[in-house]
């Protein structure tokens, strides 16, 4: 049995008294005669009675439905497991419900807006006004309404709108390219674009009229478009066709209520898409049922939001984490937003939205605390976070330097819970449990309802050892289908096909004898070296803790007759150079912290490594392209953060002294 590591933070007893997942514990006992003595306890049953698990979320989160569901789960063949038939609901009506008018719903800033706030009222008759334009429009259930939006209040209220009339929402951020959002919204055929006319980013504005034009001549699907002034109150419309106003278009629904379509459990709410690296993107189809029944539990009883706490998820639209960050008014609490460059003008902006806004959960990626941990930035010097209640990251795995930081930085009493999901299913299947302890670079617990394992290479689950991160039984939040995925096959192929009938996530995950969790990267992009296989994100956190690298990007290259090559290539911090001493320092540092056979054949400065629009790094399409695949069968440009990034790399196999025989 390995050696434990130290223990950060430990919920007192008020807090775990007061935590909902201690109530709904004794609502169980209450009400169902179910005693759990513990979490693991309470886990394993909502893993094994998966109708007794969901039908108790469905009642302790007083799920309504115009016509009651007939069993909670019929067929539970995975991928087709049929959940709660005969239902018929809405997930926006579970939004609006028993709301008090005066109350705060969110409070957004941006580059562009100062920080304010909306009331339940306020929200309640934007999105009425929303959804009243779209229906004069003709928009019926299950026509589509895409959004090339900023992560503003428009975009909350119009999201809203949209599952209200039992439409199907999907959104992109604007700073996605013509191709990267084409891709993705022309696979579905959308009848309505919502957009912006531009954006403001790291303080310079970035107008998008050229790009809302294009996508007209590029989805011929569209009937109509409505753009939001963002840049210019009035922004000129005369090169859209079947164009409309924002404002405009809202007041065309004045006197309109708002009313809730009742949908079947499986009807579509909204689509999100895989990274699209190569080949288009997947179009992944969530229902209405399934996202209300999941996000409900994830943010009742895993993220503990109660009534008066604020949630703060830095993301875009373009995100699974804005999808997740609206999931918060489902709750007693209220969320915040922010649009815009999280570093500029600074790292400390984001800091000083959560103490303006009066932040109780701050949740961001695991490179936000690795580049806050970097520049040395100290958020409570200067700043009022005392209702700073906790810390989410995801994105990535966070270092346990990471969690050390939070710790040393933002104090003893706060929950940092790190988690780990997909916009698969649009949740975190591992991550926070607010009765639980934390320890040092782990995560604390497998989610309830989510039976997730490692597995070895013959399909055995294994603890204390990594595996492959399936899950064994099915979940209300998987997807419905792959949008024109008529037969199912890409669906299978994409989870299914490694081991039939479980889900294959794609990620290496270690389940400790504690039950909490690590996470070590993508099992396809592994380094296998000698017969030892090691995740990426192990030699990240190792390259990642030398205080002069700010980024780092491995891969290991098939090279006939040897193991392999393996370089490494590091961002620097400005100023300093890749010398031959750094460079002894990032050999020993790897040697040290993960083994001799993983210390790279080559180590290389670049100027930035390439990301996607999501932050992920490219591993698997660098390494395409370091082995002579052309860039364009590799990557699509137009997911990336920043193309240009890919130049080196271009080089480097262009060049004569690169051979990958």
């Amino acid at each position: 049995m390995s050696t434990a590591p130290p223990i950060l933070w430990h919920p007192d007893a008020e807090r775990t008294e007061r935590s909902t997942l201690t109530r709904y514990a004794r609502w169980l006992a209450a009400s169902r005669g179910l005693e759990t003595g513990s979490y693991d306890e309470l886990w394993r049953w909502s893993t094994s009675d998966l109708e007794g698990f969901w039908g108790s979320i469905w009642e302790f989160f007083e799920l309504q439905a115009s016509a009651p569901y007939e069993r909670v789960l019929g067929s539970r063949t995975m991928p087709g497991a049929e959940w709660f038939a005969g239902a018929r609901l809405n997930y926006a009506e579970h939004v609006f419900r028993n709301r008090d008018d005066d109350e705060v719903a969110l409070r957004h800033a941006s580059e562009l807006r100062p920080l304010e706030e909306t009331t339940w009222g306020e929200l309640h008759d934007l999105t009425r006004r929303l959804a009243a334009g779209l229906r004069s429009t003709g928009i019926r259930p299950g026509d589509r309404v895409v959004a090339y939006l900023p992560n503003v209040l428009e975009a909350v209220a119009a999201f809203h709108a949209c599952a209200s009339l039992g439409a199907v929402w999907s959104s992109c951020s604007p700073d996605f390219g013509v191709r990267s959002v084409v891709d993705r919204f022309a696979q579905i055929e959308p009848r309505v674009l919502l957009a912006v006319d531009g954006y403001r980013y790291s303080g310079r504005d970035h107008d998008r009229l050229d790009v809302v034009q294009a996508l007209q001549e590029a989805i011929p699907s569209l009937e109509r478009t409505v753009v939001l002034g963002y840049l210019d109150d009035a922004p000129s419309l005369d090169r859209l066709r079947h164009a409309t106003r924002w404002d405009d278009f809202v007041r065309e629904g004045d006197d309109a209520p708002l009313t809730f379509a009742q949908v079947p459990f499986d009807h579509p709410l909204w689509v999100l898409y895989s990274s699209g690296t190569t080949g288009l993107p997947k179009a992944i189809v969530h229902g209405h049922g399934g996202i209300l029944l999941e996000l409900s539990k994830e943010v009742g009883l895993h993220v503990d939001l109660q009534r008066d706490d604020r949630l703060f998820w830095f993301t875009t639209t373009g995100w699974m984490m804005w999808n997740f960050l609206n999931a918060g008014l489902l709750s007693e609490g209220s969320i915040v937003l922010y649009d815009g460059n999280p570093g500029h003008p600074d790292l400390g902006t984001l800091w000083d939205l959560a103490a303006q806004a009066g932040v109780t959960c701050f949740g961001t990626s695991a490179s936000y605390i690795a580049a806050c941990m970097k520049a040395g930035v100290e958020p409570r010097k200067g700043r009022d976070l005392s209702r700073l209640r906790s810390v989410g990251s995801t994105g990535s795995p966070l270092a346990p330097e990471g969690f050390d930081w939070v710790y040393d930085r933002l104090g003893p009493d706060l929950w940092l819970f790190s988690t780990s999901g997909g916009t698969d299913l649009c949740t975190a299947f591992v991550g926070g449990v607010p009765t639980l302890p934390v320890y040092r670079g782990e995560l604390q617990a497998r989610a309830l309802g989510a039976n997730v394992e490692a597995w070895n290479r013959d399909g055995k689950p294994v603890v204390g050892e990594v595996g492959e991160l399936v899950i064994t039984e099915p979940m209300p939040s998987m997807p419905l289908y792959l949008w024109g995925d008529e037969d199912g096959s890409r669906y299978r192929a994409s989870y299914f096909e490694t081991f039939p009938g479980v889900w294959r996530h794609g990620d290496w995950i270690e389940i400790t004898e504690r039950g909490t969790a690590v996470i070590s990267g993508r099992s396809d992009a592994t380094i296998n070296r000698g017969g030892i296989r090691m995740g990426t994100a192990e030699i990240y956190r190792a390259v990642l803790s030398l205080p002069e690298v700010v980024d780092a990007l491995v891969v290991d290259l098939p090279r006939e007759g040897t193991q392999g090559y393996m370089p490494l290539f590091v961002v620097l911090k400005p100023g300093r150079s890749l010398d031959g001493e750094l460079v002894a320092n990032i050999r020993a540092r790897i040697r040290d912290d993960c083994s001799p056979r993983h210390v790279p054949d080559e180590i290389r400065a670049v100027p930035a490594v390439p990301r996607t629009l999501s932050g992920k790094v490219l591993e698997v399409p660098v390494k395409r392209i370091l082995s002579g695949e052309a860039t364009e069968r590799a990557v699509s440009r137009d997911s990336l953060v920043d193309p240009e990034a890919l130049r080196p790399f271009e080089e480097l196999a262009a060049s004569a002294d690169w051979r990958t025989e």
